[in-house]
């Protein structure tokens, strides 16, 4: 039984709920036009920025991997309220102390922290659960994605103009959107974790973060789509983590025209995604929308390896989008193969995975733009969206393995029974 505290406030739960990722996503979106100008001016070296940047990059993606669990815990054990809101104000002053770093060393420190807290999006999650009835979870979880749509819109396009203005600008932006945020959250924020769901322990497995790790392996389909999976996602890790050393060195691009040329990203995707997908499974079937997206995506990368221009670039930017398509399919084939009972249990242990891959990827991508683009004889600009290529490509190839050997129809069975 809720409480009624949750119940009576839902609709301005609902909402802030919706501003947090907003502005989460915004702030991550506003660094990200100037956080490797700002690694490069403090590292006085180029090379050895660009090799900073997936070192930094990596330092975040193991912060959540190994927080997020941890924090959607402690919400379960006392309150979804006190965590957030200890997360947005941790979020601002980690913010401030980026934007007043002197040296590599706090700014490392700030990335640290900023992985922690950003952990925060799974009580986010939790939190909607929590206060919206099963029939409306669908509609408001799809309410999560379209925000997070619109803040990658905002973040880099805000963050590339104030940039132009002081390169450490976006970071004090962003720290006064959070600090507004816990503000204003600790007015309007009900709680929503029951006393009796605060009863429950916490076990070393709830807080062992390589524990949803095992659960991929439980049902055939996923065990055999993970190669895929994570030749996939380093091949997405390369573009977050070289676009801006790529277009700042080979197109002389400012810092407001990365900003645009990300938001132009993030609003095609938003687009693809919203309106494309459900007639693209139509008129090409379920698994001629996955390998026609993969498709896409490789075509993408190589066409940002080749470009010495902006129309180029964004001409990638649009094959790249379109290659959303095969993302929602792949999800719709797990769904049906997973038992309903374990849906977040297997949906949390592909994030966990991600997130792994997130370690790697940025390391592996800004090394090779490194060796390529001023440690290496052999200079290469779009050397690391060629290896991003390849990933892609490999990821495509195992995926149709998998796929041409499975059912017409996957239907959700037992793990033991699963294709």
């Amino acid at each position: 039984m809720r409480s009624q505290g949750p119940s009576a406030h839902r609709p301005a739960a609902l909402v802030f709920i919706l501003i947090t990722l907003l502005i989460d996503v915004m702030g991550l979106g506003l660094i990200i036009p100037v956080f490797p100008n700002l690694i490069k001016q403090l590292s006085g070296s180029a090379t050895a920025g660009a090799q900073l940047l997936g070192v930094f990059t990596a330092i975040y993606a193991v912060m959540q991997f190994v927080f997020a669990p941890i924090l959607g815990a402690l919400s379960d054990r006392y309150g979804r309220r006190p965590v957030l809101l200890l997360s947005l104000l941790g979020v601002g002053l980690d913010y401030l102390l980026m934007y007043v770093a002197p040296n590599l060393g706090w700014l490392l420190l700030g990335r640290i922290i900023a992985g922690i807290t950003g952990a925060s999006v799974t009580v986010a999650n939790a939190y909607v659960a929590d206060v919206t009835a099963p029939g409306d979870r669908a509609r408001n979880f799809g309410l999560l994605g379209a925000t997070f749509g619109v803040g990658f819109i905002l973040g880099p396009a805000l963050g590339g103009l104030l940039g132009n203005i002081d390169l450490r600008l976006p970071f004090a932006f962003a720290a006064g959107l959070s600090l507004l945020n816990a503000l204003y959250g600790y007015f309007v924020l009900p709680e929503s974790v029951t006393a009796e769901m605060r009863g429950r322990k916490l076990g070393r497995e709830v807080l062992n973060p390589l524990a949803p790790l095992r659960d991929l392996g439980r049902y055939p389909l996923v065990r055999s789509l993970t190669g895929s999976f994570v030749l996939l996602g380093l091949a997405g890790q390369v573009i977050f983590s070289t676009w801006v050393l790529f277009t700042e060195s080979t197109l002389g691009w400012t810092p407001a025209q990365n900003g645009v040329g990300l938001a132009v990203y993030g609003l095609i995707s938003a687009i693809t995604q919203g309106l494309l997908v459900g007639p693209a499974v139509r008129w090409l079937g379920e698994r001629g929308a996955i390998f026609t997206g993969l498709i896409l995506g490789t075509a993408q990368y190589v066409l940002l390896g080749a470009a010495r221009s902006g129309a180029v670039l964004y001409g990638s930017i649009v094959v790249g989008s379109l290659g959303g398509i095969a993302g929602p399919g792949i999800q719709g084939l797990i769904s049906r193969t997973v038992d309903d009972r374990e849906q977040g249990r297997i949906q949390g242990a592909l994030t966990s995975m991600n997130s792994l891959v997130g370690v790697v990827g940025p390391l592996l991508a800004t090394w090779v733009f490194a060796y390529f683009n001023g440690g290496s004889d052999l200079k290469i600009p779009g050397a690391a969206f060629y290896m991003a290529a390849l990933f892609s490509l490999a990821g495509t190839v195992v995926a149709g393995v998998v796929l041409r050997r499975m059912p017409n129809r996957v239907k959700a069975d037992p793990p033991e029974k699963a294709v």
